[in-house]
């Protein structure tokens, strides 16, 4: 496909790394020849420079014969204008990241006459990644799958676990989960467990099933439920708006502390309900005035990743129960392993899955189509929800005859609404939603995942 990409800052350049990845010919434009330059040198890309909201740019792009205009520049105006130039120039569809929250109504009420085939905004998509989070402390993510049918969550396994030596087999023999455990990863490695496999102690496990199940799997691995009723946000950013307009509804308490004065005066007046506190949230002094160790879960948000990562770190030592930090630079994530953060948010890495998923369901419009995609293990496996077609072959027929390629795992099927935790028997037909686990492959059609030559 023919994709052109106005803006080249760090989504513009996630999302032309993993596209040109794909086999997609991809052209950026943007103003900063230097900028360009770092991008063309170090993907299979072409380069434009200029304004992607003109019509030279996109006439030099070639937007008059391109398959997906994706407009993600930092102007929420200017997003907007490129689509609708690029429809008018011939463009099949357009997607703009809109982050402006004055503008989410307009955009659903205007979104056909614009021209738009997709809107995303970052920050909400982060806040409620977040808010799943929350949901769940225990969990180091959680993604969800299937409109929310589905949950996969990740958990660490802690010395002191009942199952520390056992075999995965055990889960199912002695206490009786219905859950699938999909990827191990320990020690920088993942792998797809089998019933032999021994669970090791700071192993982390990706797991599906019924909600119950999991927070019993949860509670094996060494993780008490404690009850969360105070949060506190540092950083008064739009993820911290989105954010807290969702904890409070929940009708837990929150607390945001915002160096900006001006931004914080603004924060207590959209939101209320919420103490805001104007102030610096890397000091030390001032996060203990602020009752840190009163915290149960704290999350990170300012703009600066060494300052999240820094204030996630001593939030952790004061013994909050859950940290949140939001990271930009990917390169960051490696580190953070190594720390006592729990939980890391990138706001560019789900705008990135959300448009290479709509890309990848472009590509395949008569076939069980890709619905979802997410990342996980550090973007080392992709869990993708297919719905069945009438195409997709081996309907009805037990898993346990059919041959899958490798590196695969049917992690779950819903199938008329309900959530089946797969086993041998199992069986899939038109309609179903199926839950893949895939560490080494880029999937847009389910037939691909069959390792034999039918059609």
């Amino acid at each position: 496909m023919k994709i052109v990409i106005v803006g080249d800052g760090k989504v513009g350049y996630t999302l032309a790394s993993q596209l040109s990845t794909e086999n997609h010919d991809v052209t950026l434009i943007d103003n900063s020849p230097e900028t360009l330059e770092r991008s063309v040198e170090e993907l299979d890309v072409i380069g434009i420079q200029g304004n992607g909201a003109s019509y030279v740019a996109q006439k030099e792009a070639g937007v008059d014969k391109a398959d997906l205009l994706i407009a993600v520049t930092s102007g929420d105006e200017v997003n907007i204008i490129c689509c609708m130039l690029a429809k008018k120039l011939g463009a099949k569809h357009t997607i703009a990241r809109v982050r402006n929250p004055e503008y989410a109504e307009q955009l659903a009420f205007l979104k056909e006459d614009l021209g738009l085939s997709m809107t995303i905004n970052p920050e909400k998509a982060a806040a409620r990644e977040i808010m799943r989070m929350i949901n769940f402390p225990s969990a180091v993510s959680v993604k969800s799958l299937v409109k929310d049918r589905v949950e996969l969550v990740e958990c660490k396994v802690m010395p002191e676990s009942l199952i520390c030596g056992e075999k995965v087999q055990k889960i199912h023999e002695k206490y009786k989960l219905n859950i699938l455990l999909c990827i191990f990863e320990r020690k920088g490695r993942i792998f797809i467990p089998n019933a032999n496999d021994v669970f090791e102690a700071d192993d982390k496990i990706h797991v599906t099933g019924k909600m119950s199940d999991i927070a019993a799997f949860m509670r094996l691995a060494g993780h008490e439920e404690h009850k969360v009723r105070r949060v506190m946000i540092v950083g008064g950013g739009k993820i911290s708006y989105y954010l807290t307009q969702y904890i409070l509804s929940m009708g837990l308490e929150v607390k945001i502390i915002e160096k900006d004065r001006e931004r914080a005066r603004e924060l207590s007046e959209l939101l209320p309900a919420a103490l805001v506190i104007n102030g610096d949230g890397t000091e030390q002094s001032l996060l203990q005035e602020e009752q840190i160790k009163n915290t149960d879960i704290l999350i990170a948000l300012t703009n600066i990743d060494e300052e999240n990562i820094i204030v996630s770190m001593y939030a952790s030592k004061q013994g909050v129960k859950k940290v949140i930090a939001k990271i930009n630079r990917t390169e960051y994530m490696n580190v953070i392993e190594d720390t006592d953060i729990d939980s890391v948010i990138s706001p560019k890495l789900i705008t990135a899955y959300k448009i290479v998923q709509y890309v990848r369901a472009m590509q395949n419009t008569l076939g069980s189509r890709v619905n979802a995609l997410v990342r996980i293990a550090n973007e080392r496996a992709e869990v993708l929800e297919f719905i069945v077609a009438e195409n997709t072959m081996h309907q009805n027929e037990p898993l346990k005859n059919i041959v899958f390629k490798q590196n695969i795992v049917i992690a779950a099927i819903v199938h008329r609404n309900r959530l089946v935790v797969p086993h041998g028997d199992t069986t899939f037909e038109k309609g179903d939603s199926v839950i893949i686990v895939t560490m080494d492959h880029k999937f847009t059609d389910m037939n691909d995942i069959f390792n034999d030559k039918k059609q």
